[in-house]
C-alpha cells in the first residue's frame, strides 16, 4: 500500500531514487553528507566513466539539503540546469554522469500516513451479513426509485441526502478535500462512528491510498479495514453489511483491531463505467448499534454518485501534475544558468518585483538574456496563468507594428479584410514584453503612453475603447536617457516605462557562469545533433574565460553549437572553437597554446601517415584510425590539411 510506503520512507528524511543509470530502481537514504562519484570512498560509488572521482555532494543545511558540484568536467545538473551549488526542493531531478536521481524530502507526509486507513488481515465473523449487488440497488436507477420507494419520511430524507451530496461534491478541487467532504456528509446521514474512502489504481488488487474521518473528532483518524471485506467488495462489486461482528483472536489478529471492538460495518464499491475505483467503508464500536438494509441502499447510492466525482478529481490532479511537470520543462528552456553574484542579484530583483503589477524596464547589451528575465518576472507574478506575449519593436515597420500592437478593424486599411486583435488584446490578464522599446516611432510612443496612463486603447480604424488588463515589461539595449536628450524618445513615456528598472550584466561580468553555460549548451546541442558530447575540456574553458564575449550569451551558445557540430571528440577542445576566440589568448597562456599547437601537429602527422598507408583512400584511412569516414573528413578540414593533400 502507498501509505505504508510513505510511512516507511519519510521518517528516514531525504532520499535519492535512481530513475536511470547503473543503479536504476534503487533508492538511497541521504544523511548529513552524501557524496556521489567513481571513487570507492563516496557514499554512492558508481562505475560510470562520465562521473568524476568525486562528482557532487549533498549536504544538510538546517532542515534543507544543498547540492554542490565538486569541480567536475561534465557538470552536475538540477532539473536540466548545470549548478555549482543550489538548495534542493522536494522532487528535484539530479543528473550526474549517466545517472538521473529523484530527490525526495517529505517530512510532513509521515503525519498523513499516521491518519490513513490500513488493511488488516484479521479474520472475523458476524451474526448478520447482507450483500447487495450494484445493479439491484434502488438508488442506482432513477426509474427504479419511482417504482419501488414508498413516499415516506425516510425515503424522502435519503433522497435529500443524495441531492445534497450530489450538489456539494463538485465544489471540492482536490481528492483529499473531496473525500473528507464526502465522509462528513455520509456520517451526518448514517449513524457510523468512522468512515474511510479507499482508492486503488487500475490493475491494483487492493487500495493504495485512503482518507479517513471520525464523527467524534470531526477530523482525520486512524482506521483498520478488514481485508476480507475489501476483497469481496472489490472483486464482486457488491455492497456489504455486517452486524454483530466478532474478530477472531490468535496469531493473525490485530491487537488494535481487537481493541477497537468494531461491532457493525458497511461498505460499498466506487464503480464508474470504466473501472472500480475503490470503496467507501463505515463502522461503529457501539455494541447496541445495527446497520439496516435501507442504510446499505443509501450508501450504495452515495457511492454511485461519488465515484464519478472522485474519478474526475483524480484525473484532474494527474493532469495538473503533468501540467506542472511540463511547465517545469518549459521553465528549464527559458531559465537562466549560473551561480555568479551578478546573476544572483538579478534573481533577487526578480523575486522582489515579480509579485507587483509595476511596469519594468530591462536594460542591457544584446544577447544578455533580457527576454529570459522578462519571462521569469511573468512566471513568478500573479499573472503567471495568463499569456506572455512578446513583440520585437525593431523587427516591424511602423504601420505593421501599430497593427500588431493594437489590432485593426475590417477595412481599416488596404488589405485589412477581417478584424484582427492586437497583442495588447491577446495578452489580457497576462504580460506584454516589448523588446527594443527604444526603436518605437514617435506616433506609437504617444499611443503606448495612453495605454500606460489610462490602461485602454482603440484598434486601428475603430471607435470602441478596449480596456487593457496587462502588465508591461520593456527591454532596450539603447541608452534611453541619451535618447530622451537627443529627442528620439519621449520624456513622459520614459518616466512611465522606467518605473522599476534593472540592467542585465554582460557575460564578461559573469565569468564564473561561463563554464556552467558552456557545459549546458554542449549538452543541449549534443542532443540536437545526435552526437554525444560529455562537456567542455578544462583547456577550452580557459580559452572561453579569456574572451570578452561582445555578443554575450548568444555568441557563447553559437560558439559551443559550432564546436559540437564540427568537433570529433567526446569533449570540446580549444581547436573546436572559432578562430577569433583562440586569437585573443593572452601572453601568459603561451605555454598552453604551444601545447595545443603541438597536439594539432601530432594529429596532422597521424592523419597524413594513415592516408599515405591507405594509398589516399579515405575510407581505408578512417578504418585504420578507428574513425567514421565523415569524422575523418571533418578532422582534415579542422587541421587545414586539404591544401597539402591537393599538392600531393
Amino acid at each position: 500500500m502507498l501509505l505504508c510506503y510513505i510511512l516507511k520512507h519519510t521518517v528516514m528524511g531525504a532520499k535519492l531514487v535512481a530513475l536511470a543509470g547503473p543503479r536504476e530502481g534503487d533508492s538511497f537514504a541521504v544523511e548529513d553528507e552524501f557524496t556521489i562519484g567513481r571513487e570507492s570512498g563516496n557514499t554512492l560509488a558508481l562505475e560510470d566513466n562520465c562521473l568524476s572521482r568525486r562528482h557532487c555532494a549533498l549536504t544538510r543545511t538546517g532542515a534543507r539539503f544543498t547540492i554542490r558540484d565538486l569541480g567536475t568536467k561534465n557538470g552536475t545538473y538540477v532539473n536540466g540546469l548545470p549548478v555549482a551549488e543550489q538548495l534542493l526542493e522536494d522532487r528535484d531531478e539530479i543528473r550526474a554522469g549517466s545517472s538521473l536521481f529523484l530527490f525526495l524530502c517529505r517530512e510532513k507526509e509521515a503525519e498523513v500516513a499516521s491518519s490513513g486507513a490500513q488493511i488488516d488481515d484479521s479474520a472475523f465473523s458476524s451474526g448478520a451479513t447482507v450483500l447487495l449487488r450494484r445493479e439491484e440497488a434502488l438508488y442506482a436507477d432513477p426509474a427504479k426509485i419511482s417504482r419501488a420507494l414508498p413516499p415516506n419520511e425516510r425515503s424522502l430524507r435519503d433522497l435529500a441526502t443524495l441531492l445534497k451530496i450530489g450538489g456539494a461534491l463538485p465544489e471540492s478541487r482536490t481528492l483529499e478535500t473531496l473525500a473528507q467532504k464526502l465522509l462528513e456528509l455520509i456520517l451526518e446521514a448514517i449513524p457510523a462512528e468512522r468512515g474511510a474512502v479507499l482508492l486503488s489504481t487500475s490493475g491494483s488488487p487492493e487500495p493504495e491510498s485512503s482518507f479517513c474521518r471520525s464523527r467524534a473528532a470531526g477530523e482525520a483518524c486512524t482506521l483498520r479495514v478488514p481485508r476480507a471485506v475489501v476483497k469481496q467488495v472489490l472483486d464482486e462489486s457488491v455492497s456489504f453489511l455486517a452486524n454483530e461482528v466478532l474478530f477472531e483472536g490468535g496469531l493473525g489478529a490485530s491487537d488494535s483491531l481487537l481493541a477497537s471492538r468494531v461491532s457493525a460495518l458497511l461498505a460499498a464499491p466506487l464503480v464508474t463505467a470504466q473501472e472500480t475505483l475503490g470503496l467507501i467503508y463505515l463502522d461503529t464500536t457501539d455494541p447496541q448499534a445495527r446497520f439496516d438494509e435501507g442504510q446499505l441502499e443509501l450508501l450504495t447510492g452515495i457511492a454511485g454518485i461519488a465515484a464519478a466525482a472522485l474519478d474526475n478529481t483524480r484525473r484532474f490532479e494527474r493532469l495538473e501534475g503533468d501540467r506542472r511537470r511540463l511547465q517545469t520543462e518549459i521553465d528549464v528552456r527559458h531559465n537562466m544558468v549560473g551561480a555568479s553574484p551578478a546573476l544572483r542579484a538579478v534573481l533577487e530583483f526578480i523575486a522582489r518585483v515579480a509579485p507587483s503589477n509595476s511596469t519594468v524596464l530591462i536594460c542591457g547589451e544584446t544577447g544578455t538574456g533580457k527576454e529570459l528575465v522578462a519571462r521569469a518576472i511573468h512566471r513568478n507574478s500573479p499573472r503567471a496563468a495568463g499569456p506572455f506575449v512578446a513583440i520585437n519593436c525593431a523587427a516591424l515597420t511602423e504601420t505593421l507594428l501599430e497593427s500588431e500592437l493594437f489590432g485593426h478593424e475590417r477595412g481599416a486599411f488596404t488589405g485589412a479584410v477581417a478584424l484582427k486583435k492586437g497583442k495588447l488584446e491577446e495578452a489580457e490578464g497576462g504580460s506584454v514584453f516589448l523588446d527594443e522599446v527604444g526603436e518605437l516611432a514617435p506616433a506609437l510612443q504617444v499611443k503606448l503612453l495612453r495605454v500606460l496612463q489610462e490602461r485602454e486603447f482603440q484598434r486601428l480604424g475603430g471607435t470602441r475603447t478596449i480596456k487593457a488588463d496587462i502588465r508591461l515589461v520593456a527591454a532596450t539595449n539603447r541608452d534611453l536617457e541619451e535618447a530622451v536628450r537627443a529627442g528620439g524618445f519621449r520624456r513622459d513615456l520614459y518616466y512611465r516605462v522606467n518605473v522599476v528598472s534593472i540592467t542585465v550584466p554582460p557575460l564578461r561580468e559573469r565569468k564564473p557562469d561561463i563554464p556552467l553555460l558552456a557545459n549546458y549548451f554542449a549538452q543541449k546541442h549534443s542532443r540536437n545533433v545526435g552526437r554525444w558530447v560529455a562537456g567542455v575540456s578544462r583547456e577550452a574553458q580557459r580559452v572561453l574565460l579569456n574572451y570578452d564575449w561582445p555578443g554575450n550569451i548568444r555568441e557563447l551558445e553559437n560558439a559551443i553549437e559550432r564546436a559540437v557540430v564540427l568537433g570529433s571528440t567526446e569533449t570540446i577542445l580549444p581547436e573546436d572553437l572559432p578562430e577569433h576566440i583562440l586569437e585573443v589568448t593572452p601572453v601568459e597562456e603561451a605555454a598552453a597554446t604551444c601545447f595545443h599547437e603541438a597536439v594539432r601537429e601530432a594529429k596532422r602527422r597521424i592523419v597524413m601517415a594513415s592516408l599515405e598507408q591507405a594509398g589516399g583512400n579515405y575510407t581505408e584511412a578512417a578504418r585504420l584510425l578507428g574513425l567514421h569516414p565523415s569524422n575523418l573528413h571533418r578532422l582534415i578540414r579542422q587541421l587545414d590539411l586539404r591544401s597539402g593533400l591537393r599538392r600531393q
